[in-house]
């Protein structure tokens, strides 16, 4: 006789909008501090391109939030169909 399988647990579907926040929040921190507190170390050692990698992760967090936006607007309206 053939085993049954326990019921699949189903997918975890956080809200995504907090974690693009975050990520925004996290990049303007660290390009902020960068910025203020290591200017001249980066600039004399060559390494201003990390005040640009900030300033990269900052702007494309925005078309990031905007997925996560959408995503979760398409997540409360599965649920609201069940």
């Amino acid at each position: 006789m053939p085993r049954q399988q326990p019921p699949r647990p189903e997918p975890l579907d956080p809200p995504m909008v907090p974690f693009a926040l975050a990520g925004l929040a996290i990049w303007a921190v660290v390009g902020l501090t960068l910025l203020v507190f290591f200017r001249d170390w980066l600039i004399t050692n060559g390494h201003e391109n990390w005040l640009w990698t900030c300033l990269a992760g900052f702007l494309w967090g925005f078309p990031g939030l905007a997925v996560m936006m959408r995503h979760d607007a398409n997540r409360r309206r599965r649920r609201a169909r069940r």
